[in-house]
């Protein structure tokens, strides 16, 4: 599709100006913008940016959550031929400074105040930065600083000025061209600064076209936008293919109204990482173990019939007439019930990526008929490499090379690609794009992987830390951290890992548990606790966990290759790792090395044979205060087994 997001947006208003666009729901009210409304609000917030000094070729910087007035700024400075760049807006200001000096940033659009006052600390080390624009007004009604000023003000400016000059908008949007630069996203980065992976209208768009051509996506999908807009994979679903196939769609109230909004919009197309999926299975197991005795019978007798029947219904495969009747039998008593409590009555594809996903959870959603599916990609490959066939979904795989992907393996075991969706570069660091791409248009991903007999894609880990054992039973076995670290975030129990071996004689983790799941767990035993500190130590919470590790450990001893990732010995940590404490990135990744640095106390007492450790942490607060936690904590030993030979 050759085309640019501004002549989109241009075609939508043409064909269908009085179809929904967007919709916001304010003060518990769902509001409509028409494309026709949006395209007047893109013009006149243009003309606006036009009279500020935003120039073709410079860059924008949107910081905020999901909103209409954020979306029509990234079109109107699309429009101009300047460069938007989404921040998260979770980051605190010492996280921005990087990509507003990198990229040279005058401008910035946010949410709120909470935002406003970020980048006013921000102007102290980024004086470039001379124009704020907030669209929330409330708490700034005294702020007087330079530079600062009001969507509201920008619009009417801008409404001003189309009336004098009603040819400027559209003659501007027309110069763009496919192979323009349209966005920038800067990676979060688990090591060194982040990178602005550049990409242009034509990466965008075609990646967009692919992935709604795939799934057979049109105009009448409904979407809710609920993650951070500066992650690619909520900017393609929400922004570069609501422009490719002009459906709607919502905003939240805020994060905290996500659940209720998401049941009242019941979108019919939706992305999470599998951390959302397991919360939300968290939260229906944690409530039918406080139901009635009848219903729990009820629930756990028609959930056996999901799982034997559901997945074979939902690959399109037949089942007997008896298995069939009881099916549909819980599905109105259960399972359509349950897909209405969660929001997905209406789904008809939905998407999780950016981690793997348990099979117990993946089969859980496609037996009660929910059309769950894996995806491939990242920022640099605009998400879709590959994707889940309906009727081919599974939880080891991530599925086909989609429309217009080429993949091949390095002699490494690296998964190379070649996309019309790849990037055009790294901003300002040739080094590094030199690294991911070839002289003939090869990307190089980091993940190790391989193509299965039926051409589906199986991720290993990456490449950089795909290990070996040293010493030891298992020396020179193979170690996959993020494969053990994933396979016992399988548990609901568990809600982030962390595995250290390579280049020594065993397997250590450090666990996060699961407060919610393990703070439900205990109070059905009637475990007292007084927070999560308190909560991570309990020896009953260390014999829960034990058997989680033991369980992974028994899996991994069937597989030959991974047998020797087996893990020796764990710790349960006294706080919640966070990407405010550095530990995380923004997307919720393990900064594995500098978690290895800030807890070396307690990596040296896993391998040093201690059975306890103590630690003091620093950690910071939502307001930006700082503090610390402490804890001694318990090292135990788990049962490894002896791997499996498989028959000759």
């Amino acid at each position: 599709m050759h085309t640019t997001f501004p002549q989109l947006l241009l075609n939508h208003a043409r064909q269908r100006p009085n179809a929904a666009a967007l919709r916001e729901k304010e003060y518990g009210i769902w509001q409509t913008t028409t494309w026709r409304e949006l395209l007047k609000e893109v013009e006149y917030l243009a003309c606006g940016l036009h009279q500020v000094g935003l120039h073709r070729g410079e860059h924008l910087i949107v910081v905020g959550a999901n909103r209409p007035r954020l979306y029509a700024t990234m079109l109107a400075a699309q429009s101009l031929g300047a460069i938007p760049i989404p921040l998260y807006q979770d980051a605190v200001a010492a996280e921005c400074v990087f990509p507003i000096n990198n990229a040279d940033v005058r401008f910035a659009v946010v949410e709120d105040q909470e935002q406003v006052d970020k980048m006013l600390e921000v102007r102290e080390q980024s004086p470039q930065l001379q124009h704020i624009f907030f669209d929330d007004p409330r708490g700034l009604r005294n702020y007087t600083e330079d530079g600062l000023g009001s969507l509201d003000e920008l619009l009417a400016a801008g409404q001003v000025f189309a009336q004098q000059h009603p040819q400027f908008f559209h003659t501007e949007a027309e110069k763009a061209v496919p192979a323009d630069v349209a966005a920038m996203f800067f990676t979060s980065g688990t090591t060194g600064n982040p990178k602005g992976v550049v990409h242009t209208h034509l990466s965008l768009i075609d990646r967009a076209q692919a992935g709604a051509e795939f799934d057979k996506l049109t105009e009448k999908e409904d979407v809710l936008a609920y993650l951070p807009p500066a992650w690619i994979g909520q900017n393609i679903f929400s922004y570069a293919q609501w422009l490719v196939c002009g459906y709607v769609v919502n905003c939240p109230e805020s994060g905290a109204t996500v659940t209720i909004d998401l049941k009242e919009i019941g979108p019919t197309y939706y992305f999470a990482p599998p951390r959302v999926f397991e919360g939300m299975l968290t939260s229906v197991m944690i409530r039918m173990e406080d139901a009635g005795n009848f219903k729990r019978r009820m629930f756990h007798h028609f959930m056996d019939v999901a799982k034997r029947v559901g997945p074979a219904l939902m690959d399109g495969k037949s089942v007997g007439l008896m298995d069939r009747l009881s099916y549909q039998l819980g599905d109105w008593m259960v399972y359509g019930p349950l897909r209405n409590n969660l929001g997905f009555s209406r789904v008809r594809v939905a998407y999780t990526a950016g981690e793997a996903i348990g099979p117990d959870l993946f089969t859980f959603y496609r037996s009660i008929g929910i059309n769950i599916k894996q995806l491939y990609g990242s920022t640099e490959t605009a998400v879709f490499v590959c994707l889940q066939p309906d009727h081919e979904a599974r939880a080891d795989t991530v599925g086909v090379p989609c429309k217009g992907v080429e993949i091949k393996l390095a002699d490494n075991g690296e998964i190379l690609v070649k996309s019309p969706g790849l990037l055009k570069e790294y901003y300002k660091n040739p080094k590094a794009t030199e690294e991911v791409l070839t002289a003939d248009g090869w990307y190089h991903t980091s993940d190790a992987g391989f193509l299965d007999n039926h051409g589906h894609l199986k991720i290993i880990d990456r490449v950089k830390d795909v290990g070996r054992i040293k010493g030891g039973t298992n020396d020179g076995a193979m170690f996959a951290p993020k494969y053990v670290e994933n396979k016992l975030k399988f548990f609901p129990h568990i809600k982030e890992v962390v595995a250290y071996g390579d280049g020594r004689e065993k397997v250590c983790v450090m666990i996060n548990i699961d407060f919610d799941a393990v703070g439900n767990w205990a109070e059905r035993r009637n475990l007292p606790y007084a927070g999560y500190t308190d909560l991570a130590g309990k020896p009953e919470v260390y014999e829960l966990i034990q058997e989680c590790v033991e369980k992974v450990n028994a899996d991994l001893a069937e597989d030959a290759l991974l047998a020797g990732s087996q893990v020796s010995r764990f710790l349960v940590l006294h706080k919640e790792l966070d990407a405010d404490d550095g530990e995380l990135t923004r997307t919720n990744k393990v900064r594995r090395g500098f978690i290895a640095e800030k807890y070396q106390p307690l990596i040296d007492g896993l391998y040093g044979g201690m059975t306890e450790q103590f630690i003091e942490t620093v950690v910071k607060f939502e307001d930006g205060r700082t503090g610390s936690v402490s804890a001694t904590l318990k090292i135990s030993d788990a049962k490894t087994f002896t791997p499996v030979k498989v028959a000759a």
